[in-house]
């Protein structure tokens, strides 16, 4: 698979991660749901750039979808977190 197709699967990825989270966490989502999607693009961008910094190995295409989709789930969380502590 091409770079440039990866990469924009990751941005896919993101999408959908950073939109599936507006109705799975519980709560009000500070920034609302665009913010919400472009936090979960750039954790899907950095968790697929980090893997392969990191050397990791993979042959498989949908194992490095699963690896962005996770650094998706964790930046989104980490800016739930910050956001929350910064609003209290």
């Amino acid at each position: 698979m091409m770079q440039g197709q990866l990469i924009l699967g990751w941005v896919v990825l993101g999408l959908l991660v950073g939109l599936a989270a507006r109705f799975v966490l519980p709560g009000r989502t500070p920034g609302g749901a665009v913010v919400t999607m472009l936090v979960g693009i750039a954790g899907a961008l950095l968790g697929g750039f980090l893997a392969g910094a990191a050397g990791v190995r993979i042959d498989n295409v949908w194992e490095r979808y699963g690896l962005a989709a996770l650094g998706a789930v964790v930046l989104i969380a980490l800016y739930r977190i910050m956001v929350a502590r910064r609003t209290r």
